[in-house]
């Protein structure tokens, strides 16, 4: 069962920070030029419905993982909408 959970936090780790890079660049840059709305739109709301699954299995990895790449995945939404 240790392996399970290394694997699924190195798994949730992974994909929460990959949106870090993103993230800051596009709030440095305040360049949204290459960025997919539609995108980064249908994916928070897939990392939103994980955070509820998460939630109702009472999954608190889930939900940490997802509440943090989801607010990253926000951010660079709302930099889309507010930069254009």
């Amino acid at each position: 069962m240790a392996y399970l959970t290394l694997l699924g936090l190195t798994a949730a780790s992974l994909t929460t920070a990959a949106f870090i890079p993103q993230a800051t660049r596009v709030w440095r840059s305040r360049s949204t030029k290459d960025i997919s709305l539609s995108m980064f739109t249908m994916t928070c709301a897939g990392i939103a419905l994980w955070f509820v699954y998460g939630y109702l299995l009472g999954d608190i990895p889930l939900m940490v993982a997802n509440g943090i790449t989801l607010v990253l995945a926000g951010s660079i939404v709302v930099a889309k909408l507010r930069f254009g």
